[in-house]
């Protein structure tokens, strides 16, 4: 059984100007519980042993308003690295509780994937020098993907009542995975969410790549939706990225380039996300009544 997360104190849910609201109905408190704390429970967290990454992996899960209340009901998975409590988790999870919640968003169950070397897993290899500066071992995608894949995805659905439909989304170099996983892997994910992507990585190896890639594109339709903020360097990357789909992608591959010049590459994350999940995960019409 998973356990539980630990405590978490309302005012540590704050990120940014976002605080995730409480899971809890409001009532009246009893004079013995005035004085009391207990934990503020927002998901599952349980651990996986890898043999692809050689280490264990701490998953944090977030199960979507409904999913408790209506046994027989599936939900798409909407995976995330950066996925821990201290990183990118909680204020992603927020979010889709706020969006589910008021109906502009399909819920899904939120996997998050903490990190133990971030540089190490979001990055394919380089030939760049200063690229391999940025951490003790880099270019370990491949690996993170067969994670992903092989051992991670088949234990979500073992775990929890998923349907077929998944999709990822990451920011930095967390979007540059996104990005490389859509050109190299487009099977393993129906959509790709990208916001601020580090497509500079090896000389922008997959810049020059895309255009092939999309020519060559596998059946099966997929959705792509990215962004960039006013960050010197990625602005530039993603805007040459968007050229290249304009030119080279197929019908089938619906994507949107989201220009966002008014936030920065520590802002983007959140509001990217909102708009995002909005546009790429509306909410299933309800059924006319008969």
């Amino acid at each position: 059984m998973p356990t539980r997360f630990l405590a978490v104190i309302l005012s540590s849910l704050a990120v940014g100007a976002f605080a995730l609201p409480l899971l809890l109905p409001v009532r009246s408190l009893s004079a013995a519980e005035a004085g009391s704390s207990a934990p503020l429970v927002i998901g599952e967290t349980w651990t996986l042993p890898s043999a692809a990454l050689g280490e264990n992996r701490r998953v944090n899960v977030y199960l979507p308003p409904g999913y408790a209340e209506t046994p027989g009901a599936r939900f798409p998975v909407l995976y995330m690295p950066d996925g821990g409590v201290a990183e990118d988790f909680v204020h992603v999870a927020g979010l889709v509780q706020v969006l589910v919640g008021n109906g502009t968003m399909r819920p899904h169950v939120l996997v998050g994937i903490e990190n133990t070397q971030r540089r190490r897993d979001m990055t394919g290899p380089t030939e760049n020098e200063d690229d391999k500066k940025i951490a003790p071992k880099v270019g370990g995608s491949e690996a993170f993907r067969k994670f992903i894949r092989e051992e991670l995805m088949p234990e979500v659905r073992r775990r929890y009542r998923t349907t077929a439909a998944t999709a990822i989304v990451g920011e930095s170099l967390a979007g540059l995975f996104v990005v490389e996983t859509f050109l190299l892997e487009p099977a393993l994910f129906d959509a790709y969410l990208a916001f601020d992507p580090s497509l500079w990585w090896n000389n922008q190896a997959l810049l020059r790549a895309a255009g092939e890639k999309l020519r060559a594109w596998p059946p099966g339709e997929k959705r792509l939706w990215f962004a960039s903020s006013n960050e010197k360097g990625l602005v530039e990357t993603a805007a040459k990225f968007a050229e290249i789909l304009a030119k080279d992608a197929p019908p089938r591959v619906r994507w949107h380039y989201e220009k966002m010049p008014e936030e920065t590459h520590a802002t983007i994350y959140h509001p990217a996300a909102l708009r995002a999940f909005r546009a790429v995960f509306p909410p299933v019409p309800a059924k006319p009544a008969e």
